[in-house]
């Protein structure tokens, strides 16, 4: 049977466009209880018994029956060893990518990720010292899918911020155990590793990593264990078991945030060829039937045309099935009335990646204001952020983009408030702390302020 995707054709001008808008935007982010409730019975017992746990976890999920830690643990000859394997297009393109990401994220920490400070009229000193954490775990997909480039764009601004400490957990399960769909009967000594995820960990320089996922994972990073050092934030993608072990240690450790299906909205004047924006669309439909692929356009032949090439591409395709089930599912062909209205309904959806494919991008841009990441112009497809062009392309998704941000440098650093009040300083500022505590009926807050002011009052409410 021949596939077919045929995302929903909407108006903005029907009168029931915002009830059909509406209904396909909705994504259930509700969560399994049963999921939940073992999640919830995995941390604890990790938190209890450590790496017996997690070696447990291992053989039932994974399939790796390991005797010990230590024979989970990843060395940086393993590292090493696969970067050397590489064919040389592959290690280049690696270090191709990194560079570009290091280099952003440099900028980055240089514009928005250093200490300040200033002194004021009279000459007390106030400003914010900026300092990386000291460890950070990042949770790599393995088993299914393998993401290398999730692991630069994880372990590269971690580096640029100064953390000294990256540990990386990533899967390997054995083929047949349950992590891999399977019964689970099959295990082994070793399990299926990516020689692109290792290499990936040398050029990025993972400080150390363990063949180990799922929630028993994110609980030995979260709480430690006698092999697995505690860490200070998690980071990274993962399945359902994954984003629901995070929510729960979070508050334990810091963590990026709990991401949704992939998304990409395309704006498009009709200037692109239709083939380029039917490709873009299909780069985040391959992802998972949950994805979600938009073009918002004024001009209703354009939309036709590229659901001609939707038509025409799809066979072309090896993840076809995927693609049409998430076109078919939730994915949309938008007419417009304008390309300002165009903007105004990206606005609302705050979309994961934001696609300005037009002959006049940085028109538009300025009245963009919710979206993981803008690409401008026909050049910038989505699939360069993924892997190569410098941003960071852990993004906000399902909305969150109206008050969330990439992953960054600044999400491997914390911030400490300076403050040094001279003697002048402490003239002005003790009385107005002194008015302001005694109103809140906090006398001691006063009185240490009173008591640094060169004519100390008496203390006001006493007996």
């Amino acid at each position: 049977m021949s596939l077919s995707a045929r995302p929903v054709r909407l108006s903005t001008t029907a009168a029931d466009f915002e009830a059909q808008f509406a209904a396909r935007l909705h994504w259930s982010a509700e969560t399994d209880g049963a999921i939940e409730q073992r999640v919830a019975d995995i941390l604890a017992d990790v938190r209890s018994r450590g790496d017996a746990a997690v070696l447990e976890y291992t053989a039932r999920f994974d399939g790796l029956a390991a005797g010990s830690m230590a024979e989970l643990e990843l060395t940086q000859a393993d590292f090493k060893t696969a970067f050397d394997g590489l064919p040389a297009a592959q290690r280049e393109a690696l270090q191709a990518a990194t560079r570009r990401v290091r280099s952003y994220h440099e900028a980055q920490k240089k514009a928005g990720g250093e200490s300040w400070s200033y002194r004021d009229e009279d000459g007390t000193l106030l400003g914010q010292k900026v300092t990386p954490l000291d460890r950070v775990g990042i949770y790599v997909p393995g088993g299914k899918a393998a993401y290398p480039s999730s692991l630069i764009m994880n372990a590269v601004p971690a580096h640029v911020a100064g953390v000294q400490d990256i540990i990386m957990v990533v899967p390997t399960p054995v083929r047949g155990s349950v992590a891999t769909g399977g019964s689970g009967a099959t295990t082994a000594a070793r399990g299926e590793r990516n020689d692109l995820v290792l290499a990936a960990a040398y050029v990025a320089g993972v400080t150390r990593a363990f063949t180990i996922g799922g929630a028993q994972a994110v609980a030995a990073l979260a709480y430690g264990t006698a092999t697995v050092p505690k860490v200070d934030k998690i980071t990274g993608p993962g399945n359902a078991y994954v984003a629901s072990a995070k929510k729960r240690v979070f508050g334990t450790v810091g963590i990026d945030m709990i991401a949704g299906p992939s998304e990409i909205l395309v704006l498009a004047d009709g200037s692109t060829p239709a083939e380029w924006v039917a490709m873009d669309l299909f780069s985040q439909a391959e992802h998972d039937e949950l994805a979600q692929s938009i073009l918002l356009c004024p001009d209703a032949d354009y939309i036709a045309a590229v659901q001609r090439e939707i038509d025409r591409l799809l066979p072309t395709m090896p993840r076809a099935a995927i693609i049409a089930k998430s076109l078919n599912d939730r994915g949309a062909l938008i007419h417009t009335r304008s390309m300002e209205e165009a903007c105004a309904i990206s606005n609302r959806i705050a979309p994961e990646h934001l696609e300005v494919s037009s002959s006049e991008p940085h028109r538009w841009e300025p009245l963009l204001k919710h979206a993981g990441a803008i690409f401008l112009g026909a050049y910038t497809s989505e699939s360069l952020g993924d892997y190569c062009a410098g941003p960071n392309h852990v993004l906000p998704t399902s909305g969150t983009a109206r008050f969330s941000s990439p992953l960054g440098v600044y999400d491997f650093q914390k911030r400490s408030s300076l403050i040094e009040v001279s003697q002048a300083g402490a003239q002005s500022l003790g009385a107005i702390a002194a008015e302001m505590a005694y109103g809140e009926g906090l006398q001691a807050h006063a009185r240490a302020a009173e008591l640094r002011l060169d004519e100390v009052p008496p203390m006001r409410g006493a007996a």
